[in-house]
């Protein structure tokens, strides 16, 4: 094994990039900045508590929009779904009731109606049928035994 001599930095390089570092560390340096002006450091951590509960709720409304529009989408295909399946119902039942007027044969044996052909019966006297007892009809339906399966 040989020991390599590494090219060594000079000091000019070494401080110069110490002196940017040092600047920068200096100018952001919160201890610094509070040590000198503890009013503009609370407010600084006051909007930096500000801007991070903004976030989280702008976070938080996101999820719950995207997750509610993820619903109503769900809901609006279900009711595309289900206008459809009404749509063909009635076109379905439509159909079969056509079918049905076709192939009857009574209406057409039917007599068409006229006012002279009409016959006037009077109405019967309201004497000739006992009052109704709505309490005792109620009472014999619930003596009845309620059948298996109803």
């Amino acid at each position: 094994m040989t020991a390599v001599p590494q090219p060594r930095e000079t000091a000019h390089k070494r401080s110069r990039a110490n002196a940017a570092f040092e600047l920068i560390q200096g100018s952001m340096s919160a201890q610094r900045v509070a040590r000198r002006s503890p009013l503009l450091a609370s407010c600084h951590r006051a909007a930096d508590g500000a801007l991070l509960g903004v976030f989280l709720a702008v976070v938080v409304l996101s999820g719950l929009t995207l997750h509610w529009q993820h619903r109503w989408t769900m809901a609006f295909r279900q009711l595309e779904v289900t206008r459809s399946l009404s749509h063909r119902l009635t076109e379905s039942t439509a159909m079969l009731e056509r079918h049905l007027l076709e192939k009857a044969r009574l209406p057409r044996t039917l007599v068409p109606t006229k006012a002279s052909d009409l016959v006037y019966l009077e109405r019967p006297a309201a004497a000739s049928q006992p009052p109704l007892n709505h309490l005792a009809m109620i009472g014999a339906w619930m003596d009845r035994p309620i059948h298996q399966g109803y």
